[in-house]
């Protein structure tokens, strides 16, 4: 589909993790995906895009075509090889004197902070826009793990407040990171603007009946594995379903760089709880594999302690799949409790593991759920998400 605006010159900035990498495997999340798919839907809407990351292997080349519109560059910044999050701060000033060579662009772009920090100036000496995304926002380094993630480097809550203040609009993926953003970060309510992400519901998809009976039954938790995502509270609500009803759990998704050694940790919650058989971890799958393993599941667990919007809650629901939830963040947005899924305020596991069996012994009640959810998933597309983008930089611009 193309637009009827004069087409764009678009950078996409994402310093510290590639959106042409594969999602599940280290630092590779939901961002990734987002960025990845907006891309690829603001091309098919006539403009042209740049997604600008940091090179992290000696044979990534300077550039490289993803699909017609959308070109993938890498630039020099730090060591070519895989360096923990937390750590990108470092690399920001020379990743900024990369940045300022490319170009031209209509308007710049930015997703995390440390893309922000690199990007702001050079839209700043270009007199052109700058927008940013932050995808997550640093809590308070006195606050619990299960209010928000942890400051990451030095100057990451200062970034941000920066960012929030001075960038010339702001794009939350949903109503609890716009307010995160306007009473945390000081953002200008007037600047902020709200764009969910999209599913692509070909790939997405439900699976026939006949499928979905032939296989024994097994819920799915989809994430990197770290503490913020909250595997363990999956692992305790599994054990704590009736024996005969108990479905094996699949884990899908690498160990992020800075979580140590935390899937042994997982390993061993299952072994003391007798249910290290019903574990499975399968490391981190292509998006083609992941929505096959959706499609034939129970449901989706997402347990996290903190999410801007959860986006594998959406793709869930795209695959006819109940889903169960935390009540953290933009989840109480992606799941609509007791229509497409259920939402919990609660982390007692026992409460888990009872809305968990019900799904899998009231066969009408998840059929209810799947089937809203599809449908829920199906008015969400990355076409209209590119579309409220395009918005987004046509009021920066001032057309």
């Amino acid at each position: 589909m193309s637009t009827t605006t004069e087409p764009l010159r678009i950078g996409l900035v994402s310093l510290h993790t590639s959106p042409g990498d594969e999602p599940g495997s280290g630092e590779v999340g939901g961002m990734n995906v987002v960025v990845r798919h907006q891309a690829e839907a603001l091309a098919d809407r006539g403009h042209q895009v740049d997604i600008i990351t940091r090179r992290s292997a000696p044979t990534q080349p300077d550039s490289v075509a993803l699909v017609p519109g959308v070109c993938l560059r890498f630039l020099s910044a730090g060591p070519a090889e895989p360096v923990p999050k937390g750590e990108h701060d470092a690399f920001i000033e020379p990743f900024r004197r990369g940045l300022a060579g490319l170009g031209p662009f209509d308007v710049l772009h930015s997703h995390h902070w440390f893309s922000g920090a690199a990007a702001l100036p050079v839209a700043r000496d270009r007199g052109i826009p700058h927008v940013q995304s932050f995808h997550s926002i640093a809590a308070d380094s006195a606050t619990p793990l299960s209010e928000g993630e942890r400051p990451e480097s030095a100057g990451r809550m200062a970034g941000e407040e920066r960012l929030a203040r001075r960038s010339d609009a702001v794009v939350v993926v949903s109503e609890s990171e716009a307010e995160t953003v306007r009473a945390r970060l000081g953002g200008d309510p007037a600047r902020v603007w709200i764009v969910p992400p999209g599913v692509d519901g070909s790939v997405f998809r439900p699976a026939s009946a006949g499928a979905r009976r032939a296989v024994a039954p097994y819920v799915v938790a989809a994430a990197r594995v770290q503490p913020l995502k909250g595997l363990d509270l999956a692992i305790e609500a599994i054990a704590g379903i009736d024996q005969e009803a108990r479905p094996t759990l699949v884990i899908a998704g690498d160990a992020s760089s800075e979580a140590g050694d935390h899937v042994t940790e997982l390993r061993r919650l299952a072994e003391s709880r007798g249910i290290a058989d019903r574990v499975t971890f399968i490391g981190p799958q292509s998006r083609a594999d992941l929505a096959f393993l959706f499609r034939r599941a129970a449901a989706v667990l997402v347990p996290s302690h903190s999410e801007t919007y959860g986006l594998v809650a959406l793709e869930g629901s795209a695959s006819g799949v109940p889903v169960v939830a935390a009540a953290a963040g933009g989840l109480r947005e992606a799941v609509v409790d007791g229509e497409t899924g259920v939402v919990l305020e609660s982390r007692d596991p026992a409460v888990w593991a009872s809305e968990i069996q019900r799904i899998l012994t009231e066969p009408e009640y998840a059929a209810a759920l799947a089937s809203a959810g599809r449908e829920h998933a199906e008015r969400l597309s990355w076409e209209r998400s590119a579309a409220g983008l395009e918005q987004v930089y046509l009021r920066v611009l001032g057309r």
